[in-house]
């Protein structure tokens, strides 16, 4: 099933979508970290990026 281009927005922004390796990539560069940390932290914290943020910031 195609993607709902109708739901956007604010909900999307505060999560990273673990599915998706770009976003994987992406929070895993930003936060200085390795992809397999950042997805372990999904795995373990959520997809909230506020928390994820937070755990991250803790890794280093």
């Amino acid at each position: 099933m195609a993607d709902d281009k109708s739901k956007r927005g604010g909900a999307d922004r505060r999560k990273v979508a673990g599915g998706e390796g770009y976003e994987v990539n992406y929070f895993a560069r930003k936060h200085g970290i390795t992809k397999d940390q950042a997805e372990g932290l999904i795995k373990k914290v959520g997809n909230d990026r506020e928390k994820l943020n937070a755990a991250a910031a803790k890794l280093k």
